[in-house]
């Protein structure tokens, strides 16, 4: 019977007109042929798989890039990256809004939170310098795409107070994809956990509660890392008595993650720039070099990381416009 069973699957594979030779198609067959005391169907599966007659194939499961595989140097631990990111519209009793400013760092783990009513991107730009006086200034700086980060949308080349800030402090602001979370894993991970161990723990009866009990979690989390930070790469002190000068001239880079549209496009700072009508629906890096005035396009790939050529390169003019230093830019 299973010597049938295989020789039916094998004229079935080679003459059905249906090209079909599964359990189902040799067990239909068998009734059609008039066989006698034809096996049922788990039985038929279980002969084409003792005799190796199965050739379906298994999901191939490729590894992981590492951590920050978009950045080389981050993910070679050369150099360090911080994620920055709000927890928005929480309210205490009585209507009263939260939101929090969190931060964690990718390789050591450093990490930390922020209780205010509200945000503007100047005291976002405070909290920053606040923060990396405390633990050191990272190399990367990475962000979605909120206003306050990136400055207004609304108008072309606008670069807000965040990236102005990071940018005399040497460190490279980093912007995600839009309406794509992967990238802010790490982040997103950082936040539900604050929200389960901070605000969802305990009783907080106004915002200095919640932020005296976020520095106790944030305490905690930093001990526990402390292998992690010791092994991170190394990051460089804040300097002293320093302060942002935000009508300077543009200099350093800029970093925007996009993926191409079904034309081959990017859109970097309201401006569309056609990459490679064959490299459409994927992944670019696009580095703002505001010191040599240019853009440089790369390739990236999650299956081959390591693999990230330069596509192309285009001159790129710097707004030398004043900077309107309110409290919303």
């Amino acid at each position: 019977m299973e010597n049938l069973i295989l020789k039916t699957r094998k004229q079935l594979r080679d003459e059905s007109d249906l090209g079909e030779y599964g359990a189902v198609a040799i067990h239909r067959a068998l009734v059609e042929r008039g066989s006698k005391k034809i096996p049922s169907l788990r039985t038929i599966g279980r002969i084409l798989l003792r005799r190796g007659a199965l050739d379906g194939r298994r999901r191939v499961r490729r590894p992981a890039p590492p951590r920050g595989w978009y950045l080389p140097r981050v993910a070679a631990r050369q150099a360090e990256l911080d994620c920055f990111d709000f927890i928005e519209d929480l309210r205490l009793r009585g209507g009263a809004s939260v939101n929090i400013l969190t931060g964690i760092s990718l390789h050591g783990g450093v990490c930390g939170a922020r209780v205010q009513p509200s945000w503007t991107a100047k005291l976002t730009a405070e909290t920053l310098m606040e923060y990396w006086g405390e633990h050191g200034l990272p190399d990367y700086v990475q962000f979605d795409n909120d206003t306050i980060f990136c400055g207004a949308r609304q108008f072309r080349d606008s670069f807000g107070r965040v990236i102005r800030l990071c940018l005399q402090l040497d460190v490279i602001p980093v912007f995600t994809p839009p309406h794509e979370t992967g990238f802010q894993a790490l982040i997103e991970n950082f936040n539900g956990r604050w929200q389960v161990r901070v605000w969802l723990r305990f009783f907080h009866e106004n915002h200095q509660a919640i932020q005296d009990c976020s520095d106790r979690f944030t305490r905690a989390m930093y001990h526990r890392a402390a292998p992690r930070i010791e092994a991170a790469p190394l990051r460089r002190p804040f300097p002293k008595n320093w302060k942002p000068e935000y009508q300077r001239p543009l200099q350093g880079t800029v970093i925007y993650l996009r993926r191409t549209n079904d034309r081959g496009e990017v859109e970097v700072q309201r401006r569309t720039y056609r990459i490679d009508p064959i490299w459409n629906h994927r992944l670019v890096r696009a580095e703002v070099d505001l010191s040599n005035q240019e853009i440089r396009f790369y390739r990236l790939r999650r299956r081959e990381p390591n693999d990230q050529p330069l596509i192309q390169t285009v001159t790129y003019t710097p707004p030398n416009k004043r900077f309107r230093a309110d409290d919303s830019h």
